[in-house]
């Protein structure tokens, strides 16, 4: 019985590489290990500078035979005991098997085509149909780059990828968009935020964190994170400061360094940590077939797009009136390079997000939409709640409407629609649990006003 333990203790052990105490390397990179008492291993590089500096004498264990095999194990020894305190704990990293070709984690035909893409969008989206549209096309056109990427049918034809710039006003759904889009094609997503950026040597997350937070979203497997989504919030933070004499170290640096992991290349990330050390294992991953889409408000984009527009005004009777765009509730849509790069976009990063979404701002009846049509809208979600105490939950249309009106006012997008309902729903939430007569509460305008109460009608 304990031969058999023994051997599959054994069998564990040969699925894992040895890793140097010192440099953190794996077996694979630093090459045959020097076992050490204590299961201590250390590579061959890092043992040659610990005699070196002992000795100094510079001792060449390349001249001794049969280094690679040798072993020192001193726990023979009866007068080398190491406390268990002292004893490192492994961080084991599974070998590569050889020659086993491993079944893809899914296939194009996984992919849903561009319309039943739109189509599963709508059931949680409002509006946006040109940018859920956009997008729908553009990830299902990279899906298919990445899966007939060496197919010999392609001959001489190299598919480029296609990043995706969206612009919008906050609270229109950006974020929203890619969350979903992730959960529907069960790919890793990983969200990272521009603003904690900066250039390498300051204080703050380097580029690679981001492919680190994908590694982390992909469980590891580099694998599987090379056919990831990283979604970029608040690039429009990291646009080049103006009339600034002090160093721009997360503005325009950052976009420089974000060029190469956006075209595609090979880079290294520590594995569970954000910061690179000697004590963290490295990982490799190639860039070319992650999709990065890139989301922000930009805010007075607007003021610069509307003056672009307005400097071809003349005099006469086909002139365009300078007052023609100041109402315009899709100025957006107008946006060209031209004014990204007046904002402080450098056309380097620009000529990477060939792909540019434009979101269109939320009016009073898509508000009113957003409040009850997608299949996790906010009032789904308290009529649940209060299913649970089975009482009935309901709301007049001119309650909707003056939610909708009131969330335009605050001018913070569909985010101000949960604090609207989160102010009101308190109260009702807290009494109805205390009558168990309750059977059906509605809310009417004039309790959002203030001027009146919900209607309660009991039980039977």
């Amino acid at each position: 019985m304990e031969e058999r333990d023994s051997n599959q203790n054994q069998n564990t052990e040969d699925e894992y590489e040895k890793i140097c105490y010192i440099c953190r390397r794996p077996e694979s990179k630093a090459g045959a290990m020097i076992q050490m008492p204590g299961n201590i291993c250390m590579c061959h590089d890092c043992m040659q500078k610990t005699f070196d500096a002992v000795t100094k004498g510079g001792m060449d264990f390349s001249q001794i035979q049969n280094m690679p095999y040798m072993n020192f194990n001193f726990s023979d020894f009866a007068n080398m005991n190491i406390p268990d305190a002292q004893i490192p704990q492994k961080k084991k990293i599974k070998k590569k098997k050889a020659e086993q070709k491993e079944e893809p984690a899914f296939d194009l035909k996984d992919i849903p085509a561009p319309h039943k893409i739109k189509e599963s969008l709508d059931e949680y989206v409002v509006g946006q149909e040109q940018a859920k549209k956009v997008i729908s096309v553009a990830v299902y056109n990279h899906y298919k780059r990445v899966f007939y990427k060496h197919d010999p049918a392609f001959g001489d034809v190299r598919i480029e990828k296609s990043n995706i710039l969206m612009i919008g006003p906050t609270g229109s759904g950006k974020t929203y968009l890619v969350k979903t889009l992730a959960r529907l094609l069960d790919v890793p997503l990983a969200i990272a935020d521009a603003t904690a950026l900066t250039e390498a040597g300051y204080i703050g997350d380097d580029i690679e964190s981001v492919i680190s937070k994908l590694l982390a979203a992909a469980d590891n497997d580099v694998e599987k994170a090379e056919r990831g989504i990283i979604f970029i919030d608040e690039i429009d933070k990291i646009a080049k400061k103006k009339n600034t004499n002090t160093r721009d170290v997360s503005g325009e640096s950052v976009q420089q360094e974000l060029l190469k992991i956006l075209e595609g290349s090979v880079v290294e990330v520590p594995v569970g940590s954000n910061q690179k050390n000697a004590l963290t294992p490295m990982a490799t991953v190639n860039t070319d077939n992650i999709l990065f889409i890139c989301g922000g408000a930009f805010p007075d984009l607007e003021d610069i797009i509307r003056e672009r527009l307005t400097k071809t005004s003349s005099i006469g009777f086909q002139a365009e009136l300078r007052d023609r765009y100041d109402q315009d509730p899709d100025i957006l849509s107008h946006v060209i390079h031209k004014d990204l790069r007046s904002f402080g976009m450098i056309p380097e990063f620009l000529g990477r997000l060939p792909i540019v979404v434009t979101f269109r701002k939320l009016t009073e009846p898509m508000m009113v939409e957003i409040l009850t049509k997608p299949k996790n809208a906010i009032i789904r979600q308290y009529t649940k709640l209060l299913e649970l105490d089975e009482v009935r939950l309901v709301f007049e249309e001119e309650a909707l409407n003056w939610i909708a009106g009131e969330a335009l006012k605050r001018e913070t997008g569909a985010r101000a629609l949960r604090a609207i309902m989160e102010e009101f729903m308190l109260d009702i939430m807290f009494e109805v649990p205390k009558d168990p007569g309750i059977g059906t509460v509605v809310i009417t305008r004039e309790y959002l006003e203030k001027s009146g109460g919900p209607r309660i009608e009991m039980r039977g």
